[in-house]
Protein backbone atom coordinates (compact mmCIF):
# COMPACT_ATOMS: atom_id res chain seq x y z
CA UNK A 1 0.00 0.00 0.00
CA UNK A 2 0.91 3.69 -0.67
CA UNK A 3 -0.12 7.03 -0.17
CA UNK A 4 -2.21 8.87 -2.55
CA UNK A 5 -0.21 11.80 -3.81
CA UNK A 6 -3.29 14.15 -2.84
CA UNK A 7 -2.84 13.14 0.72
CA UNK A 8 0.53 14.60 1.18
CA UNK A 9 -0.29 17.77 2.52
CA UNK A 10 -3.08 17.15 4.56
CA UNK A 11 -1.00 14.49 6.42
CA UNK A 12 2.40 17.37 6.61
CA UNK A 13 -0.45 19.38 8.20
CA UNK A 14 -1.83 16.58 10.03
CA UNK A 15 1.83 15.75 12.03
CA UNK A 16 2.67 19.53 12.77
CA UNK A 17 -0.42 19.97 14.57
CA UNK A 18 0.02 16.72 16.69
CA UNK A 19 3.18 18.10 16.94
CA UNK A 20 1.98 21.49 18.49
CA UNK A 21 -0.86 20.30 20.68
CA UNK A 22 1.85 17.70 22.35
CA UNK A 23 4.49 20.14 22.70
CA UNK A 24 2.32 22.67 24.59
CA UNK A 25 0.95 19.70 26.67
CA UNK A 26 4.52 18.37 27.53
CA UNK A 27 5.07 21.87 28.74
CA UNK A 28 2.00 23.49 30.48
CA UNK A 29 0.93 20.23 32.03
CA UNK A 30 3.61 17.96 32.18
CA UNK A 31 2.48 16.53 35.77
CA UNK A 32 -0.44 15.22 34.30
CA UNK A 33 0.16 12.10 33.33
CA UNK A 34 -3.75 10.92 32.83
CA UNK A 35 -3.95 13.92 30.59
CA UNK A 36 -0.95 13.64 28.47
CA UNK A 37 -1.79 10.23 28.16
CA UNK A 38 -5.34 11.19 26.64
CA UNK A 39 -3.54 13.44 24.31
CA UNK A 40 -1.20 10.66 23.14
CA UNK A 41 -3.92 8.28 22.26
CA UNK A 42 -5.70 11.12 20.55
CA UNK A 43 -2.62 12.55 18.51
CA UNK A 44 -2.53 8.79 17.32
CA UNK A 45 -5.73 7.87 16.37
CA UNK A 46 -6.11 11.24 14.53
CA UNK A 47 -2.98 10.21 12.61
CA UNK A 48 -3.63 6.68 11.65
CA UNK A 49 -7.01 8.36 10.78
CA UNK A 50 -5.78 10.72 8.12
CA UNK A 51 -2.90 8.50 7.09
CA UNK A 52 -5.95 5.58 6.09
CA UNK A 53 -7.85 8.18 4.08
CA UNK A 54 -5.55 8.87 1.86
CA UNK A 55 -4.34 5.06 1.15
CA UNK A 56 -3.63 3.86 -2.43
CA UNK A 57 -4.00 0.16 -2.13
CA UNK A 58 -2.41 -2.31 -4.27
CA UNK A 59 -5.09 -3.76 -6.77
CA UNK A 60 -5.82 -6.05 -9.59
CA UNK A 61 -8.07 -4.30 -11.56
CA UNK A 62 -11.51 -6.06 -13.49
CA UNK A 63 -11.23 -5.15 -17.11
CA UNK A 64 -13.54 -6.04 -19.92
CA UNK A 65 -14.43 -3.86 -23.12
CA UNK A 66 -17.88 -4.13 -22.46
CA UNK A 67 -18.08 -3.68 -18.85
CA UNK A 68 -18.74 -1.15 -16.45
CA UNK A 69 -16.64 -0.86 -13.67
CA UNK A 70 -17.54 0.79 -10.22
CA UNK A 71 -15.66 3.93 -10.07
CA UNK A 72 -15.23 4.29 -6.21
CA UNK A 73 -15.44 2.41 -3.22
CA UNK A 74 -18.46 2.34 -1.20
CA UNK A 75 -22.13 0.86 -0.75
CA UNK A 76 -24.43 1.32 -3.51
CA UNK A 77 -27.39 3.94 -2.08
CA UNK A 78 -29.50 4.09 -5.40
CA UNK A 79 -30.34 2.11 -8.36
CA UNK A 80 -33.08 4.07 -10.37
CA UNK A 81 -34.37 5.40 -13.43
CA UNK A 82 -34.36 9.37 -13.12
CA UNK A 83 -34.10 12.17 -15.19
CA UNK A 84 -30.97 13.40 -16.20
CA UNK A 85 -31.14 17.04 -16.44
CA UNK A 86 -27.39 17.94 -16.87
CA UNK A 87 -26.37 16.80 -19.74
CA UNK A 88 -28.70 13.99 -21.46
CA UNK A 89 -31.88 15.95 -20.10
CA UNK A 90 -34.21 12.47 -20.25
CA UNK A 91 -34.25 9.71 -18.34
CA UNK A 92 -31.42 7.68 -17.45
CA UNK A 93 -30.41 4.62 -14.97
CA UNK A 94 -29.00 5.87 -11.95
CA UNK A 95 -26.32 4.19 -9.78
CA UNK A 96 -25.11 5.72 -6.41
CA UNK A 97 -22.16 5.26 -4.39
CA UNK A 98 -21.78 6.37 -0.99
CA UNK A 99 -18.21 6.60 0.00
CA UNK A 100 -17.55 7.04 3.73
CA UNK A 101 -14.56 8.56 5.65
CA UNK A 102 -13.32 4.63 6.00
CA UNK A 103 -13.20 4.49 2.39
CA UNK A 104 -10.47 4.45 -0.16
CA UNK A 105 -11.69 8.00 -1.80
CA UNK A 106 -9.92 7.26 -5.45
CA UNK A 107 -12.33 7.39 -8.18
CA UNK A 108 -11.70 5.17 -11.24
CA UNK A 109 -12.94 5.57 -14.84
CA UNK A 110 -15.63 3.01 -15.28
CA UNK A 111 -14.62 2.57 -18.86
CA UNK A 112 -12.54 3.56 -21.73
CA UNK A 113 -13.58 5.91 -24.04
CA UNK A 114 -13.27 9.68 -25.24
CA UNK A 115 -14.38 12.71 -22.47
CA UNK A 116 -16.46 14.05 -24.40
CA UNK A 117 -17.76 16.66 -21.52
CA UNK A 118 -16.94 18.32 -18.42
CA UNK A 119 -18.20 20.17 -15.92
CA UNK A 120 -17.12 21.60 -12.54
CA UNK A 121 -20.19 23.59 -10.11
CA UNK A 122 -19.28 24.66 -6.85
CA UNK A 123 -22.25 24.52 -4.35
CA UNK A 124 -23.15 23.42 -0.89
CA UNK A 125 -22.31 20.71 1.18
CA UNK A 126 -25.28 18.47 1.91
CA UNK A 127 -24.58 14.99 3.31
CA UNK A 128 -23.97 13.19 0.36
CA UNK A 129 -26.99 10.69 0.92
CA UNK A 130 -29.75 13.56 0.63
CA UNK A 131 -31.29 13.07 -2.66
CA UNK A 132 -30.58 16.86 -3.16
CA UNK A 133 -26.42 16.43 -3.18
CA UNK A 134 -26.83 15.24 -6.77
CA UNK A 135 -27.72 18.54 -7.83
CA UNK A 136 -27.21 21.53 -5.32
CA UNK A 137 -23.51 20.59 -3.71
CA UNK A 138 -20.07 21.00 -5.07
CA UNK A 139 -19.66 18.62 -7.85
CA UNK A 140 -18.22 17.51 -11.31
CA UNK A 141 -19.82 15.67 -14.65
CA UNK A 142 -18.01 13.76 -16.91
CA UNK A 143 -19.62 12.05 -20.19
CA UNK A 144 -17.04 9.44 -20.87
CA UNK A 145 -18.04 8.27 -24.92
CA UNK A 146 -17.42 4.14 -25.17
CA UNK A 147 -16.10 3.54 -28.55
CA UNK A 148 -19.35 1.62 -29.43
CA UNK A 149 -20.97 4.94 -29.12
CA UNK A 150 -22.61 4.25 -25.51
CA UNK A 151 -22.07 7.55 -23.25
CA UNK A 152 -21.91 7.09 -19.57
CA UNK A 153 -22.20 10.15 -17.11
CA UNK A 154 -20.37 10.10 -13.84
CA UNK A 155 -20.53 12.68 -11.44
CA UNK A 156 -18.15 13.39 -8.65
CA UNK A 157 -20.37 14.87 -5.68
CA UNK A 158 -19.15 16.68 -1.94
CA UNK A 159 -20.52 15.41 1.05
CA UNK A 160 -20.81 17.18 4.71
CA UNK A 161 -17.28 16.89 5.52
CA UNK A 162 -15.77 16.98 1.64
CA UNK A 163 -14.59 19.96 0.76
CA UNK A 164 -12.29 19.41 -2.33
CA UNK A 165 -12.93 17.66 -5.15
CA UNK A 166 -10.06 17.08 -7.39
CA UNK A 167 -10.37 15.62 -11.01
CA UNK A 168 -7.58 15.25 -13.67
CA UNK A 169 -9.84 14.59 -17.43
CA UNK A 170 -10.71 17.43 -19.28
CA UNK A 171 -12.76 17.36 -22.59
CA UNK A 172 -10.89 15.73 -25.16
CA UNK A 173 -8.80 13.47 -23.36
CA UNK A 174 -8.88 9.29 -24.32
CA UNK A 175 -9.13 7.28 -21.09
CA UNK A 176 -8.57 3.91 -19.79
CA UNK A 177 -10.90 1.96 -17.68
CA UNK A 178 -9.44 1.73 -14.27
CA UNK A 179 -7.32 4.57 -14.51
CA UNK A 180 -7.53 7.61 -11.68
CA UNK A 181 -9.99 10.48 -12.93
CA UNK A 182 -9.75 12.36 -9.71
CA UNK A 183 -10.36 12.14 -5.76
CA UNK A 184 -12.66 13.24 -3.13
CA UNK A 185 -11.34 14.35 0.33
CA UNK A 186 -13.58 13.08 3.58
CA UNK A 187 -16.51 11.60 2.63
CA UNK A 188 -18.66 11.78 -0.68
CA UNK A 189 -20.39 10.22 -3.14
CA UNK A 190 -20.33 9.19 -6.63
CA UNK A 191 -23.44 8.90 -9.30
CA UNK A 192 -23.42 7.14 -12.34
CA UNK A 193 -26.00 7.50 -15.32
CA UNK A 194 -26.04 4.97 -17.59
CA UNK A 195 -28.46 4.44 -21.09
CA UNK A 196 -31.66 2.70 -20.05
CA UNK A 197 -31.88 -1.32 -20.55
CA UNK A 198 -28.15 -1.21 -19.38
CA UNK A 199 -27.67 -4.50 -17.08
CA UNK A 200 -26.87 -3.68 -13.76
CA UNK A 201 -25.45 -6.63 -12.02
CA UNK A 202 -25.18 -4.38 -8.02
CA UNK A 203 -27.76 -4.62 -5.46
CA UNK A 204 -29.15 -1.74 -3.08
CA UNK A 205 -26.74 -2.05 -0.09
CA UNK A 206 -24.12 -3.96 -1.71
CA UNK A 207 -20.30 -2.88 -0.74
CA UNK A 208 -18.28 -2.10 -4.08
CA UNK A 209 -14.62 -1.86 -5.01
CA UNK A 210 -13.35 0.84 -7.12
CA UNK A 211 -11.54 -0.77 -10.20
CA UNK A 212 -12.43 -4.34 -9.10
CA UNK A 213 -16.87 -4.76 -9.10
CA UNK A 214 -18.59 -4.87 -12.23
CA UNK A 215 -21.38 -2.45 -11.97
CA UNK A 216 -22.90 -3.54 -15.27
CA UNK A 217 -22.36 -4.17 -18.97
CA UNK A 218 -23.35 -2.35 -22.41
CA UNK A 219 -25.31 -3.14 -24.39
Amino acid sequence: MTIHKEGYTSIALTVLFIFIINAVVEYRFADAFVLRWFVYILSFALFITVLQFFRNPKRTFTNGDNLIICPADGKVVVIEETEEGEYFKDKRLQVSIFMSPVNVHINRNPISGVVKFFKYHPGKYLAAWNPKSSTENERTTVVVEHKNGAPVLFRQIAGALARRIVWYVKEGDQVTQNEQFGFIKFGSRVDIYLPLGTKVNLELNQVVKGGITVLGELA
